[in-house]
């Protein structure tokens, strides 16, 4: 069997008020607009995650909420505080924790860029990944059928994109 991960760094967020918590930035326009077209991406794809994890952080809670109408029902969501701005080691062990496939994860720079990096046997062929830009999306499969499995440098690329990308 193979398990799947929807690796996603939030939509961009909004710096506007320079003394609200960085926890409780929302995303800006272009953010607003990027998360439903990478939702639209992965629906006509057919990469609807079947579970999301997702920081607490207000700015990708709300990247979920504008991909969710657009990926169907039966979602499972659960809301992780280790993944605010979590390091790809934390990543990691929740991602071995996760039950169900494929699973969408939503979290944070610098670590979801250094976690995908490092989960994946070869990185894909794109300019923009190693800086993993808000809102890029990594479609990853694994060959196991337990997420306990998981290691680093067990990954296989299956598709990559930003919203860069659909600009077109």
């Amino acid at each position: 069997m193979t398990l799947r991960l929807i690796l996603v760094r939030h939509a961009k967020s909004g710096w506007d008020d320079p003394l609200q918590d960085d926890h409780d930035r929302v995303l800006n326009p272009r953010g607003r607009d990027a998360a439903p077209r990478i939702g639209t991406w992965l629906a006509t794809r057919g990469y609807r995650p079947a579970e999301v994890v997702s920081s607490t952080a207000r700015r990708t809670l709300e990247t979920w909420e504008r991909m969710a109408p657009l990926l169907g029902e039966g979602t499972v969501m659960r809301r992780d505080p280790g993944l605010y701005h979590a390091g790809a080691e934390r990543m990691l062990e929740t991602l071995n924790g996760c039950a169900v496939s494929p699973v969408l994860m939503l979290g944070h720079n610098p670590g979801i860029a250094d976690f995908a990096a490092r989960l994946l046997r070869k990185p894909p062929d794109s300019p923009r990944f190693a800086r993993y830009p808000t809102c890029a999306t990594l479609i990853a499969d694994f060959d196991t059928d337990d997420w306990s499995m998981v290691a680093f440098g067990t990954g296989t690329v299956i598709d990559f994109i930003t919203p860069k990308d659909l600009e077109g």
